[in-house]
């Protein structure tokens, strides 16, 4: 049997079971370091013993809805490799679009900003890389969530602030910029949570109370108190909560714009608090 062959027999077995069969190749180029094109060539090649073994292994991880990036032990993200592991969500392509957003919004070379529930660090080493003057503080209150963030921030060679505070917990201000993802599913909104992310991601980071908005109500509740006269907030929300979480924040900054802005598939993604 060839590669085409066993790929396709293992990737039509993903789609039954609701995984997507592209995730297969994308593990086993990314395991075996293979450019496209080695792996275009190796297609009509015999299956080695090796990788019909590799492969077996890559699916049966695919199958029980474990995600690529935990298997390959990375995530790409705004142009960095990041090390990502069931102690943290993989970063998302929407976060990105934030991560863009706060730096074309803020040429300012020296600010200082608070990461609210960093996670794998992604948001705040992509401020920091393209901001080297930023003085950047990230906090989570999942001590193995800050261990990856830490060996990410060391693995890109940036300097930042780490603590462990659950919100408000541990921090003092004021900081220039308040930038947060935080848990932000309903727990009635299970069912459009894919099986891979279910299974696999860490709750805590994924599902919050009040409808998925009890963070956004804690971040706002104290904000005004940690933030700079001209200071702002960006927050990444879920595509149901736009207006919800604006009212919020206006509610608390009664002075300030409060802007709900979409992602590239047009979805309410992100709310922002600034002086306009």
């Amino acid at each position: 049997m060839n590669y085409a062959q066993l790929f396709s027999h293992y990737e039509s077995k993903l789609d039954e079971v609701g995984e997507e069969p592209e995730s297969l190749a994308y593990t086993f180029r990314a395991l075996k370091k293979l450019t496209l094109t080695d792996f275009v060539l190796l297609l009509t090649k015999e299956v080695t013993k090796d990788d019909e073994n590799l492969l077996e292994l890559i699916f049966q991880q695919l199958a029980h809805h474990y995600p690529a990036q935990y298997i390959i032990g990375k995530a790409d993200f705004h142009g960095l490799e990041l090390m990502v592991d069931p102690r943290v969500l993989i970063p998302r392509p929407e976060t990105e679009e934030l991560v863009d957003l706060i730096l074309a919004e803020n040429p300012t070379e020296n600010l200082s900003v608070l990461d609210i529930g960093t996670g794998s660090g992604a948001i705040a080493i992509s401020l920091v890389k393209a901001q080297p003057n930023w003085k950047v503080t990230a906090t989570d209150i999942s001590l193995d969530a800050l261990a990856v963030a830490q060996e990410n921030a060391h693995k890109q060679q940036v300097q930042l602030s780490f603590i462990k505070s659950d919100v408000w917990e541990n921090i003092d201000g004021p900081f220039d910029m308040i930038v947060s993802n935080p848990p932000y599913i309903a727990r009635e909104d299970v069912e459009e949570v894919g099986l891979n992310v279910l299974h696999s991601e860490p709750h805590i980071a994924l599902f919050a109370d009040e409808d998925g908005l009890v963070i956004y109500r804690q971040i706002a509740k104290r904000a005004a108190e940690f933030l700079t006269e001209k200071g702002k907030v960006y927050l990444e929300t879920g595509y149901k909560q736009g207006q919800q979480v604006k009212d919020i924040f206006q509610t608390a900054f009664p002075e300030k714009r409060v802007r709900v802005l979409k992602d590239q598939f047009g979805q309410d993604r992100m709310v922002v608090v600034d002086d306009g």
